[in-house]
């Protein structure tokens, strides 16, 4: 392919439904492709995003992943959740409530949009028997960081009183504003954190991208160790170039997964790396034992 894909374009696409899928794509005849023998720990639970393998049909997605022990498919809509349902497995992080990447809770000119959004959002994921919906902080636009906090804050606050009494968690990814994501408000680590704070609800968390704050920070296990309560769920992908999380890159899983462990989480982390190998299932399987810990 001579465009490579990007979280960007795929929200895009699953956002307006545009992209329909016309043909489905024959599936690798790998050992990817057969039930594994590999006995899991389920010290974690593990997902897939479902945009980096949009090569398949959801329906494809979920027989692959379900023989490798995934039991979560990340940011996937309504829409595919009864295809999840029919193969035994959970919409691990939620999306479709969203605006965009660069448009969110820190312009109050979209309050009265995502509030409406989020609203009915949460009661759709709370009816399916899901936990987790996907925010973001929207693009700086020249805001200072204090007002960020203000505006974002502000908006959340009246949709967390519903996600509370639903049992939803409404989780604002961390995302790199170095390569991928120019402009991000909600960068760093400290800033989610400090949002968390004064947003003050068990339901508000921190999707902690470790591809994303490796980048940007680095420190990635003593983060985690420090600010674990304010987690929520965590993805992954090699640095550089979000391909394997294997030896090709400068991250150590396992030791990240161990770290994970030991601070007591037992929710889902989901693989979002972009595959680069030619069996895209291969890759896949191999990063749920790299961090099956």
């Amino acid at each position: 392919m001579n465009k490579k894909p990007n979280r960007r374009s795929a929200l895009k696409v699953l956002l307006t439904g545009s992209a329909a899928l016309v043909a489905a794509p024959l599936l690798p005849t790998s050992a990817a492709c057969s039930p594994s023998t590999h006995s899991l720990k389920n010290n974690i639970q593990h997902a897939v995003c479902r945009w980096c393998f949009n090569d398949l049909t959801v329906d494809q997605l979920c027989i692959e992943a379900k023989k490798m022990g995934i039991k979560g498919i990340d940011l996937v809509g309504p829409k595919d959740w009864p295809t999840l349902q029919k193969h035994g497995l959970v919409s691990s992080m939620c999306n479709g409530a969203e605006i965009s990447l660069v448009k969110g809770w820190n312009d109050t000119s979209l309050h009265a949009t995502l509030i409406k959004n989020y609203t009915e959002h949460i009661e759709l994921v709370a009816a399916a028997g899901y936990k987790n919906l996907i925010c973001f902080s929207g693009n700086r636009n020249g805001m200072d960081d204090e007002t960020g906090l203000k505006n974002s804050a502000a908006g959340l606050q009246q949709i967390m009183a519903l996600a509370e009494k639903k049992g939803v968690v409404i989780q604002m990814e961390l995302l790199n504003s170095k390569v991928d994501h120019k402009d991000y408000m909600c960068d760093r680590t400290a800033w989610g954190v400090e949002l968390c704070k004064r947003i003050g609800s068990p339901n508000f968390k921190l999707l902690y991208d470790i591809y994303h704050m490796q980048i940007d920070e680095g420190d990635v296990i003593r983060t985690i160790k420090d600010n674990h309560s304010f987690i929520g769920h965590y993805h992954t992908a090699g640095v550089p170039g979000r391909h394997e999380i294997d030896d090709t890159q400068e991250l150590f899983y396992p030791a990240i997964m161990r770290t994970i462990v030991e601070t007591g989480f037992t929710d889902f982390v989901a693989q979002e790396f972009i595959p680069t190998a030619k069996d895209k299932l291969v890759s896949l399987k191999k990063a749920v034992e790299i961090c099956d810990v």
